[in-house]
């Protein structure tokens, strides 16, 4: 091999790669660069304060080269951690920067331990170098990632998260806050997933002394479940017609250009369909994985009271404690009296303090403990002498606590909620109607009997239920469709079984006629029975319904379905008491029959996915009318409350400038032509010069349009002159 040894000593390049062709050819270069590399130390430890870029060149080389001289090099990684650890604050940026450098490339040839360097690199967020710290972060991030990629290594990441724990108490508030973003960025991409983690976060971070960490901390918690990651986001939302491609690249001239973007297509196939064979992870948001949220609820209500925070930190705390108190059924009677103080119209952000409100609801708080604040609600939002805006976002609010605490609401005050069926402002109508239909469904005895609406199977079925009561189903609701002779899926599996099964179904098959008379009898008798009113009370009911009908005309088509609700509402009267008495000691006993066979199907019979379609849509059938509406409102309880659901105001939205041009638009596609019509019967003969002129430019005619202007005397005899001398001198 030609040596070049005149250029190597001032070409480290050139020398680094050679001796990664050929270590030991260049043995005794390496160690003459080494030697150099000691000297340039010892003068950098007189001032480390100064930049020294020869020993940067020094220290790159060493480490680009390292694992071609182990033995010789075995001391260096050390001796870098130690450079670092003393001078770490008064080092020169570049030459801090270099050293992590020169560090990380030692780690990706795993000749330093992962665990001693991530220690160096928590101690350098401490040094007042804002990219070096954010170069760092994404380094940790990305090292722990791929450490945990093929197979989590507890003992590590046990050991990781007892030194993040000490750097969330450190005292440097730059440390602290670029380790909680750590951790909850290593969260976020499943890789330190863990109630671990959670809790250090929830117990250090939420409770820091420092402003920005707690903040951080409590935005944590307010995540949603499974938060999709922004590159996961961009590459799924690609895809890819890799079938046009190729046909495309058959046809059109075979190009390079072409053939990369042919080949950049499959590639993205290729990855889109590892994609999709990977198991869906499911992830639970974090706030379920704290252990002590009692304690975690009530600390973090001691510090919001003891606090001086500004209002957004203040509203970040509310929300929190609200999340842990509904999601977790917690007890801090103390925390409504303070809510109850911010609900007031002019309130700053008087609507998320309302959904903090209902979402500390839960069926468990004393009913006495939440009715001041739904008190506290209607006196100051459901008045008159508010907007309609106001009043219709009280009864949401009202609406959305009683969907989690149905039992807080009083029956005089439910009934006065209820007038407002009638308000002249679409808004408030329909908040009240909304508030209506969630007590059909739960509690419909509080309701007035007008109110109730047309009685269905499902609303005979319902049952208050009292504080603490909980309901406990024997049977799979809805399993009696699957009893019925008309049941498809029922028939085929019995024609298609063998002995064994028709042995176990013998005691519901033969009886499966009287099953379909009883449960027709308890569907007809179950609820009582009523006759309509006499028909005069029915032709005054019939002019309320034209003038509700009136009023709302020209509202959107799915806000007239709920007006449709309280259209057909008759009286009813009920029959004789000896009757009710008999009908229903006969629907007792046919009610305990159905349910003791739908209670052995439940334990005999694995259901299929139509079986299942079957039994909802028999569920479905129980809550319809024959007038039902097409838009059901959610009156089931989730987890967090929606801000819209509070904010939903029915009205007409003002419509914005494209949404006016295009309704003018339409307007226009049926209307003559506006402006000059032309009569002529062949519209493709020729046009007079006049006519011409009419699309011609102004500047080309105008010289034409300034000499029909009448000259005096003397203008024509200039222009005269002029023309006279233009010819003399042409001559």
């Amino acid at each position: 091999m030609v040596r070049h040894n005149n250029q190597l000593p001032d070409n480290l390049p050139q020398l680094q790669n050679l001796i990664k062709r050929d270590p030991d050819s260049y043995r005794d270069e390496f160690l003459q660069q080494y030697h150099h590399f000691h000297s340039v130390l010892d003068i950098f430890r007189l001032e480390p304060d100064k930049e020294n870029k020869s020993l940067c060149e020094s220290i790159m080389f060493l480490a680009q080269v390292a694992q071609c001289y182990l033995e010789e090099l075995k001391t260096f990684p050390q001796t870098l951690v130690d450079l670092l650890k003393t001078h770490s604050t008064t080092l020169d940026p570049e030459m801090r920067n270099t050293f992590c450098r020169a560090l990380i490339l030692l780690r990706n040839k795993n000749l330093i331990s992962p665990l001693d360097l991530l220690e160096l690199f928590f101690q350098l967020l401490r040094c007042p170098d804002k990219a070096l710290r954010t170069f760092l972060e994404n380094h940790i991030i990305n090292d722990i990632k791929n450490m945990n990629a093929k197979q989590k290594d507890m003992k590590l990441n046990s050991t990781l998260q007892n030194f993040m724990y000490t750097m969330l108490r450190d005292t440097n508030p730059k440390a602290a806050k670029m380790s909680v973003d750590i951790m909850i960025e290593l969260y976020r991409k499943q890789v330190w997933n863990d109630a671990k983690t959670v809790n250090v976060i929830a117990n250090v971070g939420c409770f820091s002394k420092i402003t920005k960490v707690a903040v951080a901390s409590l935005k944590f918690f307010l995540g949603t479940d499974q938060q999709d990651e922004e590159d996961d986001e961009d590459d799924s939302d690609r895809e890819v017609d890799l079938k046009g491609i190729m046909m495309a690249a058959k046809v059109n001239k075979k190009t390079k250009k072409r053939k990369k973007k042919v080949e950049a297509a499959k590639k993205l196939y290729t990855q889109a369909q590892k994609k999709k064979k990977k198991p869906v992870a499911f992830n639970f948001s974090a706030i379920h994985l704290i252990h002590n949220p009692q304690g975690m609820a009530e600390n973090l209500f001691k510090q919001l009271q003891d606090g001086n925070e500004r209002f957004e930190v203040k509203l970040m705390h509310l929300d929190v404690i609200s999340r842990l108190i509904g999601i977790h059924e917690l007890f801090l009677f103390s925390f409504y009296p303070y809510i109850a103080r911010f609900i007031q119209p002019h309130q700053r952000q008087v609507t998320r303090i309302l959904q903090f409100a209902a979402q500390a609801s839960h069926e468990l708080i004393p009913p006495e403990i939440i009715e001041p604040v739904i008190k506290t609600l209607v006196n100051n939002f459901v008045t008159e002498r508010n907007s309609s805006d106001v009043m219709a976002i009280g009864l949401n609010a009202v609406r959305e606590i009683c969907v989690r605490c149905p039992l807080a609401m009083n029956e005089d005050l439910l009934r006065d909620l209820t007038m407002y069926k009638n308000y002249k402002e679409k808004s408030v109508m329909m908040a009240s109607k909304a508030l209506i239909m969630l007590y059909r469904e739960q509690m419909p005895t509080m309701l007035t009997k007008k109110d109730r609406g047309r009685p269905t199977e499902a609303s005979v079925e319902v049952k208050p239920k009292r504080y603490g009561e909980i309901v406990a189903a024997d049977y799979i609701p809805g399993t009696e469709a699957l009893l019925r002779e008309d049941a498809p899926e029922l028939e085929e599996e019995e024609g298609s079984a063998g002995g064994e099964s028709d042995g176990d179904w013998v005691d519901v098959d033969s009886s499966e006629d009287e099953t379909e008379a009883m449960l027709r009898e308890a569907r007809g008798k179950k609820g009582i029975l009523m006759i309509k009113s006499s028909k005069h009370e029915k032709e005054e009911e019939e002019d309320e319904i034209s003038e509700e009908e009136d009023e709302g005309e020209d509202e959107e088509s799915d806000e007239d379905e709920d007006e449709d609700d309280d259209e057909d509402e008759d009286e009813w009267e009920e029959c004789s008491d000896e009757e009710e008495t008999e009908q229903t000691a006969k629907n007792g006993e046919q009610t305990l029959n159905t349910a003791e066979a739908m209670q052995e199907l439940a334990l005999t019979k694995i259901f299929t996915d139509a079986d299942f379609a079957r039994i909802e849509q028999e569920r479905v059938k129980k809550q319809l009318t024959h007038h039902s509406r097409k838009r059901q409102l959610e009156t089931e309880r989730s987890e967090f409350v929606k801000l819209d659901a509070i904010e939903m105001i029915y009205k007409r939205r003002k419509a914005d400038k494209q949404a006016r041009v295009e309704s003018m638009q339409q307007g226009r596609d049926d209307r003559e032509k506006f402006g000059y019509k032309d009569n002529r019967l062949n519209p493709h003969c020729s046009k007079t010069n006049r006519e011409k002129q009419k699309n011609k430019n102004f500047s080309m005619i105008r010289h034409k349009v300034r000499g029909k202007v009448k000259k005096s005397f003397r203008d024509k005899q200039v222009a005269l002159r002029k023309h006279l001398m233009h010819v003399k001198k042409m001559k």
